[in-house]
């Protein structure tokens, strides 16, 4: 019936948008929100709040502890679909909303879709200023929800019911869109979200959001052909992007047919097996010792879905040929626009089927080839060496080691701040391409406990494991009764150092010695140079409702991972390690930490000496075409 209408509160309209929402991939079709992670307060209790009672059959809801932790969650279920699956996160107006802004920060650094609601001021204003609510003396349209404004994709604040007829299908846009996706934010003042209006229901019915594989341009794919044959030592750059365009096999094939190596980012890793003889690994500061001299004479990198962060590029250090250029195949045309390279703004999958029939006939060669293996063979020996460090307390590469032994190939390990994400980079071998969830986009301390909840809710057929060290465990330590309160199975392991070793590198490296660093008494010279201090970290987990084990030795860990692995609930593994030891950088890969120029203390003084040393290695990467 034409004009059919349905009265509903504008949070039941949201909720029951939501409900009806999909996506199709290569022709297969699923339902794109999976729940609702929500705290409520007096900001959203009468609006989304109610709708998700009210529709609770059909859009589950979880029960969060923190509102930042849900974003992430959501950024761990999201990460672990391939972008192919997404949750929506509510908080409340006031605090509760200014918790999500790392969340969303995370999310849209990431490039990961989420749905972030949260409660505002009354838009009617006779009641203001509410509970909550930060004043301006500027515009009383300001409220701390525009905190949120920088760090998404889109935002909006609805202030008529009938404004989510229009800012719905830009949501769905944004978070289905391979370029532009991120955080959504939808700003619902607590008395608009209650308001009833006579919704088409059109807007209830099943939307299909195809996702595109977008075609590169005919001249610039020719182009590409062109210097990718012209090439003598060429390597690939893979990131995020081979994984969710799901281009593994055709990145596989590329490089088999052709000889071209692979280095991978944070978000690339898993996009080549370990052992494959043309993969080299991670690429950059936390880069493989043949990643690192391969990318030092490269004359052309292809770019596969990464954002070339300073992490990946050494701080634009480790691409040191002179006549280096770059093809970028990326969603995100500024992406794809970085160091002058061919821009293929396009899906990764459909651009390198498009490349692999036009490069017949071109191969690296033998010698290269031979080159690459043995690259390989190497640094499978470097990592069975750092596994096997006999130290005491024990070696974190040890630790990992004895992880990495207990797992199976699709099981899936998260972190995301601290050495961990650099360590794992290194030494971690992935036998899957869904294996590998470390967050590093905006390496979130805070982010490992609840992106584990969230990859164990997208892959229950998978074991999880989430190696956490003592500082971001710290931070919040409560999360961990959502794997009680959801009945989940994650297998923690809390590796305490007692304190910031990886930023303790940090420092050390501009001279600061730790400062600032240790676990520590505060003694009379105002100082934390007392006795370190020993925290009982175990307890806080057996207290969530977590099987606990304490271990010290190589054997106990085996024990612990087994008994773990065996268990039907969540289990944390507690390891002491040593502070100071940590996995070496290899061929001298250099990340730019700007150091004091004037300083009183030798070891900045030092430090600023060695700064001068290497800055000169970075430079901008510009060149478009080789010189006459």
């Amino acid at each position: 019936m034409p004009n059919e209408t349905i009265r509903l509160t504008m949070g039941q309209a949201i909720v029951k948008f939501m409900i009806n929402q999909y996506i199709e991939v290569d022709g297969e079709q699923s339902r794109f929100f999976a729940g609702l992670w929500g705290i409520f307060g007096h900001g959203n209790i009468g609006g989304v709040a109610q709708a998700s009672q009210q529709f609770a059959d059909d859009m589950p809801y979880y029960l969060g502890r923190n509102e930042q932790s849900m974003v992430h969650t959501a950024i761990g279920y999201a990460k672990m679909k391939n972008r192919q699956g997404c949750m929506a996160v509510l908080s409340s107006i006031g605090p509760g909303a200014t918790n999500m802004v790392t969340g969303a920060a995370t999310a849209t650094v990431n490039r990961i879709p989420v749905l972030i609601m949260a409660g505002d001021t009354f838009s009617e204003r006779v009641q203001a200023p509410v509970l909550q609510q930060l004043e301006s003396e500027h515009s009383q349209e300001i409220s701390a929800n525009d905190a949120f404004r920088p760090v998404v994709r889109y935002f909006d604040r609805l202030t008529r019911p009938e404004q989510a007829i229009t800012a719905l299908p830009e949501v769905m846009r944004v978070l289905t869109s391979p370029s532009d996706t991120g955080a959504v934010f939808l700003g619902i003042p607590q008395d608009v979200g209650t308001f009833a209006y006579d919704y088409p229901v059109e807007l209830f019915h099943k939307r299909v959001w195809t996702i595109p594989r977008n075609r590169p341009d005919e001249s610039l794919i020719q182009q590409a052909v062109s210097w990718i044959k012209e090439a003598k030592r060429p390597m690939i750059l893979a990131g995020g992007g081979v994984r969710y365009s799901r281009a593994e096999d055709v990145l596989r094939d590329l490089v088999t047919k052709t000889g071209i190596p692979v280095g991978e980012t944070q978000a690339g890793k898993g996009a080549l097996d370990y052992d494959d003889p043309l993969s080299l690994g991670a690429a950059g500061v936390a880069g493989t010792k043949g990643a690192n001299e391969i990318a030092s004479d490269t004359d052309l990198v292809l770019c596969v879905g990464t954002r070339l962060s300073d992490f990946s590029t050494g701080s634009k250090s480790i691409f040191a040929n002179a006549d280096v250029r770059f093809i970028n195949i990326n969603t995100f045309e500024m992406d794809a626009y970085k160091h002058a390279a061919i821009p293929l703004t396009d899906d990764a999958k459909a651009t390198l089927n498009e490349l692999l029939p036009l490069l017949d006939g071109y191969d690296t060669g033998d010698a290269y080839r031979a080159e690459i293996a043995a690259h390989n063979t190497w640094w499978d020996a470097e990592v069975t060496r750092l596994y096997a460090l006999d130290m005491d307390p024990i070696a974190q590469s040890a630790v990992i080691g004895e992880v990495e032994a207990s797992t199976e190939a699709k099981d899936v390990v998260v972190t995301a701040a601290g050495s961990l994400p650099g360590d794992l980079q290194k030494v971690w071998r992935s036998r899957d391409s869904l294996s590998y969830q470390v967050e590093y986009g905006n390496s979130c301390m805070g982010y490992e406990i609840p992106g584990a909840i969230g990859a164990k809710m997208a892959a229950p057929d998978r074991e999880v494991y989430c190696m956490i060290g003592d500082g971001t465990f710290q931070m919040n330590p409560a999360d961990l009764a959502l794997v009680t309160q959801e009945r989940l199975k994650v297998i923690f392991v809390l590796i305490d150092n007692q304190g910031f070793s990886s930023v303790g590198r940090v420092s050390e490296q501009v001279g600061s010695e730790g400062y600032g660093c240790h676990y520590r008494y505060k003694t009379q010279s105002g100082r934390y140079d007392g006795e370190p201090i020993v925290l009982e970290l175990p307890k806080v987990a057996e207290g969530l409702g977590l099987e606990t084990h304490v271990v010290d030795s190589r054997d106990e860990i085996r024990t612990a991972l087994s008994d773990a692995r065996a268990s039907s609930a969540s289990s944390l593994i507690y390891v002491r390690t040593d502070w100071d030891h940590r996995i070496p950088g290899y061929s001298s890969s250099w990340w730019d930490m700007a150091t004091a120029q004037v300083a009183n203390t030798p070891g900045t003084i030092e430090a600023r000496e060695d700064y001068l040393k290497n800055k000169p290695r970075q430079r901008y990467l510009m060149l478009r075409s080789k010189p006459d």
